[in-house]
Protein backbone atom coordinates (compact mmCIF):
# COMPACT_ATOMS: atom_id res chain seq x y z
CA UNK A 1 0.00 0.00 0.00
CA UNK A 2 2.88 2.37 0.77
CA UNK A 3 4.42 1.68 -2.65
CA UNK A 4 1.08 2.36 -4.36
CA UNK A 5 0.74 5.65 -2.46
CA UNK A 6 4.27 6.69 -3.45
CA UNK A 7 3.59 5.77 -7.08
CA UNK A 8 0.35 7.79 -7.14
CA UNK A 9 2.10 10.74 -5.48
CA UNK A 10 4.95 10.67 -8.03
CA UNK A 11 2.48 10.45 -10.93
CA UNK A 12 0.41 13.38 -9.64
CA UNK A 13 3.59 15.44 -9.15
CA UNK A 14 4.78 14.58 -12.65
CA UNK A 15 1.41 15.52 -14.20
CA UNK A 16 1.37 18.81 -12.23
CA UNK A 17 4.90 19.68 -13.42
CA UNK A 18 4.08 18.91 -17.09
CA UNK A 19 0.80 20.86 -16.96
CA UNK A 20 2.58 23.75 -15.23
CA UNK A 21 5.28 23.86 -17.91
CA UNK A 22 2.66 23.68 -20.71
CA UNK A 23 0.54 26.50 -19.23
CA UNK A 24 3.61 28.66 -18.58
CA UNK A 25 4.69 28.05 -22.18
CA UNK A 26 1.22 29.11 -23.36
CA UNK A 27 1.56 32.30 -21.32
CA UNK A 28 4.99 32.96 -22.82
CA UNK A 29 3.75 32.23 -26.36
CA UNK A 30 1.01 34.87 -26.15
CA UNK A 31 3.74 37.45 -25.60
CA UNK A 32 6.31 35.89 -27.95
CA UNK A 33 3.82 35.75 -30.82
CA UNK A 34 2.97 39.44 -30.57
CA UNK A 35 6.63 40.40 -30.20
CA UNK A 36 7.82 38.25 -33.12
CA UNK A 37 5.03 39.41 -35.45
CA UNK A 38 5.68 42.99 -34.33
CA UNK A 39 9.37 42.73 -35.28
CA UNK A 40 8.49 41.10 -38.60
CA UNK A 41 6.10 43.97 -39.37
CA UNK A 42 8.56 46.63 -38.18
CA UNK A 43 6.79 47.61 -34.96
CA UNK A 44 7.45 47.07 -31.26
CA UNK A 45 4.63 44.81 -30.07
CA UNK A 46 3.43 45.08 -26.42
CA UNK A 47 5.50 47.68 -24.52
CA UNK A 48 3.29 49.18 -21.80
CA UNK A 49 2.89 46.50 -19.08
CA UNK A 50 6.21 45.91 -17.34
CA UNK A 51 9.68 46.42 -18.87
CA UNK A 52 9.44 45.84 -22.66
CA UNK A 53 5.89 44.54 -22.12
CA UNK A 54 6.95 41.24 -20.49
CA UNK A 55 4.06 41.34 -18.00
CA UNK A 56 1.43 41.56 -20.77
CA UNK A 57 0.36 37.86 -20.43
CA UNK A 58 -0.33 38.40 -16.70
CA UNK A 59 -2.40 41.49 -17.49
CA UNK A 60 -4.37 39.53 -20.12
CA UNK A 61 -4.97 36.67 -17.68
CA UNK A 62 -6.21 38.99 -14.92
CA UNK A 63 -8.47 40.82 -17.38
CA UNK A 64 -10.09 37.57 -18.55
CA UNK A 65 -10.41 36.25 -14.99
CA UNK A 66 -12.33 39.31 -13.78
CA UNK A 67 -14.35 39.83 -16.95
CA UNK A 68 -18.12 39.28 -16.75
CA UNK A 69 -19.13 35.81 -17.90
CA UNK A 70 -22.09 36.37 -20.24
CA UNK A 71 -24.40 33.57 -21.42
CA UNK A 72 -26.67 34.55 -24.38
CA UNK A 73 -30.39 34.36 -23.63
CA UNK A 74 -31.14 31.75 -26.32
CA UNK A 75 -28.07 29.59 -25.69
CA UNK A 76 -28.09 25.99 -24.52
CA UNK A 77 -26.49 26.76 -21.16
CA UNK A 78 -25.18 23.26 -20.39
CA UNK A 79 -23.47 22.73 -23.75
CA UNK A 80 -22.37 26.38 -23.85
CA UNK A 81 -20.51 25.79 -20.56
CA UNK A 82 -19.24 22.32 -21.53
CA UNK A 83 -17.76 23.28 -24.91
CA UNK A 84 -14.66 25.22 -23.68
CA UNK A 85 -13.78 22.39 -21.25
CA UNK A 86 -14.24 19.83 -24.03
CA UNK A 87 -11.85 21.84 -26.21
CA UNK A 88 -9.16 22.31 -23.53
CA UNK A 89 -8.99 18.96 -21.71
CA UNK A 90 -8.16 16.75 -24.76
CA UNK A 91 -5.42 19.20 -25.74
CA UNK A 92 -3.78 18.79 -22.32
CA UNK A 93 -4.35 15.01 -22.08
CA UNK A 94 -2.22 14.43 -25.19
CA UNK A 95 0.99 15.37 -23.33
CA UNK A 96 0.73 12.17 -21.24
CA UNK A 97 2.59 10.10 -23.87
CA UNK A 98 5.14 12.67 -25.09
CA UNK A 99 8.75 11.75 -24.15
CA UNK A 100 10.37 15.05 -23.12
CA UNK A 101 13.79 13.51 -22.47
CA UNK A 102 15.77 10.23 -22.43
CA UNK A 103 14.02 7.02 -21.41
CA UNK A 104 15.54 6.87 -17.93
CA UNK A 105 14.16 4.82 -15.05
CA UNK A 106 15.04 6.02 -11.57
CA UNK A 107 14.19 4.43 -8.24
CA UNK A 108 12.53 6.64 -5.60
CA UNK A 109 11.70 5.01 -2.23
CA UNK A 110 11.81 1.60 -3.91
CA UNK A 111 9.42 2.61 -6.75
CA UNK A 112 10.48 2.54 -10.44
CA UNK A 113 9.79 5.95 -12.02
CA UNK A 114 10.26 7.41 -15.53
CA UNK A 115 10.75 11.17 -15.06
CA UNK A 116 10.49 12.27 -18.72
CA UNK A 117 7.31 10.53 -19.86
CA UNK A 118 4.07 10.35 -17.86
CA UNK A 119 2.90 7.11 -19.51
CA UNK A 120 4.79 5.05 -22.10
CA UNK A 121 1.91 3.14 -23.69
CA UNK A 122 2.46 0.99 -26.79
CA UNK A 123 -0.29 2.80 -28.75
CA UNK A 124 0.83 6.36 -27.97
CA UNK A 125 0.09 7.74 -31.45
CA UNK A 126 -3.43 6.25 -31.52
CA UNK A 127 -4.03 7.68 -28.05
CA UNK A 128 -3.13 11.20 -29.22
CA UNK A 129 -5.18 10.97 -32.44
CA UNK A 130 -8.20 9.70 -30.48
CA UNK A 131 -8.16 12.41 -27.83
CA UNK A 132 -7.33 15.33 -30.10
CA UNK A 133 -10.29 14.43 -32.32
CA UNK A 134 -12.55 14.84 -29.26
CA UNK A 135 -11.38 18.46 -29.00
CA UNK A 136 -13.16 19.21 -32.29
CA UNK A 137 -16.49 18.48 -30.56
CA UNK A 138 -15.81 21.37 -28.17
CA UNK A 139 -15.50 23.78 -31.09
CA UNK A 140 -18.58 22.40 -32.87
CA UNK A 141 -20.72 22.42 -29.70
CA UNK A 142 -19.52 25.92 -28.81
CA UNK A 143 -20.64 27.15 -32.22
CA UNK A 144 -24.04 25.45 -32.07
CA UNK A 145 -24.89 26.10 -28.40
CA UNK A 146 -24.27 29.88 -28.68
CA UNK A 147 -27.47 30.40 -30.72
CA UNK A 148 -25.63 32.78 -33.06
CA UNK A 149 -25.34 32.62 -36.84
CA UNK A 150 -21.69 33.69 -36.74
CA UNK A 151 -20.85 31.03 -34.14
CA UNK A 152 -22.76 28.31 -35.99
CA UNK A 153 -20.97 29.08 -39.28
CA UNK A 154 -17.64 29.02 -37.44
CA UNK A 155 -18.50 25.66 -35.85
CA UNK A 156 -19.55 24.14 -39.20
CA UNK A 157 -16.38 25.39 -40.85
CA UNK A 158 -14.30 23.96 -38.02
CA UNK A 159 -16.02 20.56 -38.36
CA UNK A 160 -15.33 20.33 -42.09
CA UNK A 161 -11.76 21.59 -41.70
CA UNK A 162 -10.87 19.21 -38.84
CA UNK A 163 -12.30 16.18 -40.68
CA UNK A 164 -10.40 17.10 -43.86
CA UNK A 165 -7.00 17.75 -42.33
CA UNK A 166 -7.05 15.25 -39.44
CA UNK A 167 -7.10 12.53 -42.09
CA UNK A 168 -3.92 13.96 -43.62
CA UNK A 169 -2.21 14.19 -40.22
CA UNK A 170 -2.93 10.51 -39.57
CA UNK A 171 -1.76 9.40 -43.02
CA UNK A 172 1.45 11.48 -42.80
CA UNK A 173 2.34 9.65 -39.59
CA UNK A 174 1.87 6.17 -41.13
CA UNK A 175 5.19 6.32 -43.03
CA UNK A 176 7.08 6.89 -39.77
CA UNK A 177 5.20 4.02 -38.11
CA UNK A 178 6.16 1.68 -40.98
CA UNK A 179 9.85 2.53 -40.52
CA UNK A 180 9.78 2.44 -36.71
CA UNK A 181 7.65 -0.69 -36.36
CA UNK A 182 6.01 0.71 -33.22
CA UNK A 183 3.22 3.04 -32.10
CA UNK A 184 5.07 4.00 -28.89
CA UNK A 185 6.52 7.51 -29.05
CA UNK A 186 9.37 6.43 -26.74
CA UNK A 187 10.40 3.59 -29.08
CA UNK A 188 10.03 5.82 -32.17
CA UNK A 189 12.37 8.37 -30.57
CA UNK A 190 14.91 5.73 -29.52
CA UNK A 191 14.96 4.34 -33.08
CA UNK A 192 16.26 7.75 -34.30
CA UNK A 193 19.32 7.85 -32.00
CA UNK A 194 22.86 8.12 -33.35
CA UNK A 195 22.84 11.33 -35.42
CA UNK A 196 20.57 13.42 -37.63
CA UNK A 197 20.96 10.96 -40.54
CA UNK A 198 18.85 8.52 -38.51
CA UNK A 199 16.00 11.00 -38.04
CA UNK A 200 12.99 9.89 -40.07
CA UNK A 201 12.93 13.09 -42.12
CA UNK A 202 16.28 11.91 -43.60
CA UNK A 203 16.23 8.17 -42.81
CA UNK A 204 17.05 5.22 -45.09
CA UNK A 205 15.38 3.51 -46.98
CA UNK A 206 12.94 6.34 -47.75
CA UNK A 207 13.20 9.80 -46.13
CA UNK A 208 9.89 11.08 -44.79
CA UNK A 209 10.33 14.60 -46.17
CA UNK A 210 6.98 14.63 -48.00
CA UNK A 211 5.22 13.23 -44.93
CA UNK A 212 6.88 15.94 -42.82
CA UNK A 213 5.62 18.71 -45.12
CA UNK A 214 2.10 17.22 -45.20
CA UNK A 215 2.11 16.86 -41.40
CA UNK A 216 3.27 20.44 -40.73
CA UNK A 217 0.74 22.00 -43.15
CA UNK A 218 -2.10 19.82 -41.86
CA UNK A 219 -1.14 20.53 -38.23
CA UNK A 220 -1.40 24.28 -38.90
CA UNK A 221 -4.88 23.67 -40.37
CA UNK A 222 -5.84 21.42 -37.42
CA UNK A 223 -5.01 24.17 -34.92
CA UNK A 224 -7.04 26.79 -36.87
CA UNK A 225 -4.02 29.02 -37.37
CA UNK A 226 -3.35 31.36 -40.28
CA UNK A 227 -3.53 30.84 -43.23
CA UNK A 228 -6.19 28.26 -42.24
CA UNK A 229 -8.11 30.23 -39.57
CA UNK A 230 -11.42 30.11 -41.46
CA UNK A 231 -13.48 28.97 -38.40
CA UNK A 232 -12.63 32.25 -36.61
CA UNK A 233 -12.18 34.59 -39.57
CA UNK A 234 -12.53 38.06 -38.00
CA UNK A 235 -13.38 39.85 -41.26
CA UNK A 236 -16.24 37.43 -41.98
CA UNK A 237 -17.48 35.82 -38.75
CA UNK A 238 -16.54 38.35 -36.01
CA UNK A 239 -14.67 35.67 -33.99
CA UNK A 240 -16.24 32.49 -35.35
CA UNK A 241 -17.25 29.75 -32.92
CA UNK A 242 -16.36 31.76 -29.78
CA UNK A 243 -18.07 35.03 -30.79
CA UNK A 244 -20.46 34.83 -27.80
CA UNK A 245 -17.85 33.74 -25.23
CA UNK A 246 -16.25 35.99 -22.63
CA UNK A 247 -14.26 35.72 -19.42
CA UNK A 248 -12.71 32.40 -18.45
CA UNK A 249 -14.71 30.42 -21.03
CA UNK A 250 -13.10 32.49 -23.77
CA UNK A 251 -9.74 31.95 -22.04
CA UNK A 252 -10.25 28.15 -22.17
CA UNK A 253 -10.66 28.26 -25.96
CA UNK A 254 -7.60 30.48 -26.15
CA UNK A 255 -5.58 28.07 -23.98
CA UNK A 256 -6.78 25.09 -26.04
CA UNK A 257 -5.51 26.65 -29.28
CA UNK A 258 -2.03 27.31 -27.89
CA UNK A 259 -1.88 23.95 -26.08
CA UNK A 260 -2.70 22.23 -29.39
CA UNK A 261 0.07 24.22 -31.08
CA UNK A 262 2.56 22.95 -28.49
CA UNK A 263 1.24 19.38 -28.77
CA UNK A 264 1.53 19.16 -32.58
CA UNK A 265 5.01 20.71 -32.32
CA UNK A 266 6.04 18.05 -29.78
CA UNK A 267 4.69 15.30 -32.06
CA UNK A 268 6.52 16.72 -35.11
CA UNK A 269 9.79 16.93 -33.17
CA UNK A 270 9.34 13.37 -31.87
CA UNK A 271 8.32 11.67 -35.11
CA UNK A 272 10.46 13.43 -37.70
CA UNK A 273 13.37 15.21 -35.95
CA UNK A 274 14.52 12.59 -33.45
CA UNK A 275 12.73 13.94 -30.37
CA UNK A 276 15.27 14.52 -27.59
CA UNK A 277 18.12 12.98 -29.63
CA UNK A 278 20.95 15.36 -30.53
CA UNK A 279 21.89 15.72 -34.25
CA UNK A 280 25.22 13.99 -33.45
CA UNK A 281 25.98 10.62 -31.81
CA UNK A 282 26.01 10.64 -28.00
CA UNK A 283 26.03 13.82 -25.92
CA UNK A 284 28.56 16.58 -25.33
CA UNK A 285 27.94 16.50 -21.57
CA UNK A 286 28.79 12.79 -21.48
CA UNK A 287 32.06 13.38 -23.32
CA UNK A 288 32.97 16.14 -20.87
CA UNK A 289 32.83 13.54 -18.08
CA UNK A 290 29.36 14.16 -16.60
CA UNK A 291 27.31 11.14 -17.79
CA UNK A 292 24.77 11.57 -14.96
CA UNK A 293 23.67 14.91 -16.46
CA UNK A 294 23.46 13.78 -20.11
CA UNK A 295 19.65 13.86 -19.81
CA UNK A 296 19.78 17.66 -19.59
CA UNK A 297 21.19 17.92 -23.12
CA UNK A 298 18.36 15.72 -24.43
CA UNK A 299 15.71 17.94 -22.81
CA UNK A 300 17.38 21.06 -24.27
CA UNK A 301 17.43 19.59 -27.80
CA UNK A 302 13.75 18.61 -27.51
CA UNK A 303 12.86 22.14 -26.35
CA UNK A 304 14.83 23.74 -29.22
CA UNK A 305 13.02 21.60 -31.81
CA UNK A 306 9.57 22.35 -30.33
CA UNK A 307 10.27 26.09 -30.27
CA UNK A 308 11.43 25.91 -33.89
CA UNK A 309 7.95 24.69 -34.87
CA UNK A 310 6.25 27.27 -32.66
CA UNK A 311 8.28 30.01 -34.36
CA UNK A 312 7.10 28.60 -37.70
CA UNK A 313 3.47 29.15 -36.59
CA UNK A 314 4.26 32.82 -35.89
CA UNK A 315 6.17 33.22 -39.15
CA UNK A 316 3.27 31.84 -41.21
CA UNK A 317 0.81 34.15 -39.46
CA UNK A 318 2.97 37.21 -40.21
CA UNK A 319 3.57 36.22 -43.84
CA UNK A 320 0.60 34.51 -45.48
CA UNK A 321 -2.94 35.75 -46.26
CA UNK A 322 -6.00 33.71 -45.31
CA UNK A 323 -7.21 31.14 -47.84
CA UNK A 324 -10.67 31.14 -49.33
CA UNK A 325 -12.80 28.25 -48.03
CA UNK A 326 -13.03 26.40 -51.35
CA UNK A 327 -9.23 26.70 -51.70
CA UNK A 328 -8.81 25.24 -48.21
CA UNK A 329 -10.94 22.19 -49.03
CA UNK A 330 -9.44 21.66 -52.50
CA UNK A 331 -5.91 21.85 -51.10
CA UNK A 332 -6.69 19.31 -48.35
CA UNK A 333 -8.44 16.70 -50.51
CA UNK A 334 -6.79 17.12 -53.93
CA UNK A 335 -3.20 17.98 -52.97
CA UNK A 336 -2.38 16.87 -49.40
CA UNK A 337 -4.31 13.56 -49.47
CA UNK A 338 -2.73 12.15 -52.70
CA UNK A 339 0.77 13.12 -51.47
CA UNK A 340 0.17 11.42 -48.10
CA UNK A 341 -1.18 8.24 -49.76
CA UNK A 342 1.70 8.19 -52.27
CA UNK A 343 4.18 8.54 -49.41
CA UNK A 344 2.65 5.53 -47.61
CA UNK A 345 2.84 3.41 -50.79
CA UNK A 346 6.49 4.25 -51.54
CA UNK A 347 7.54 3.90 -47.87
CA UNK A 348 5.86 0.48 -47.62
CA UNK A 349 7.64 -0.76 -50.79
CA UNK A 350 11.00 0.67 -49.64
CA UNK A 351 10.64 -0.80 -46.13
CA UNK A 352 9.79 -4.22 -47.65
CA UNK A 353 12.70 -4.20 -50.14
CA UNK A 354 15.28 -2.76 -47.71
CA UNK A 355 14.34 -3.95 -44.22
CA UNK A 356 16.29 -2.15 -41.49
CA UNK A 357 16.96 -4.10 -38.30
CA UNK A 358 15.26 -2.55 -35.29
Amino acid sequence: MVEVGIKIGLSITQIAVVMGVVLLTVMFLTLAERKVIGWMQDRMGPMEVGPYGILQPIADGLKLFFKEDIVPAGANKFLFSLAPILALVPALIGFAVIPFGPNLTVEIFGVQFQPFVISDINIGILYILAFTSIGAYGIILGGWASNSKYSLLGGLRAAAQVISYELNVGLAIVGVLLLAGSLSLVKITEAQAGGFWHWYIFAFPFPQLFAFVVYVISAVAETNRLPFDLPEAESELVAGFFTEYSGMRFAFFFLAEYANMILVSCIAATLFLGGWNAPYPGTVIERLGFPDFAWFEGVVWFTVKVYFFLFLFFWLRATLPRLRYDQLMRFGWKVMLPIALGNILITAIAAYLFPVGK
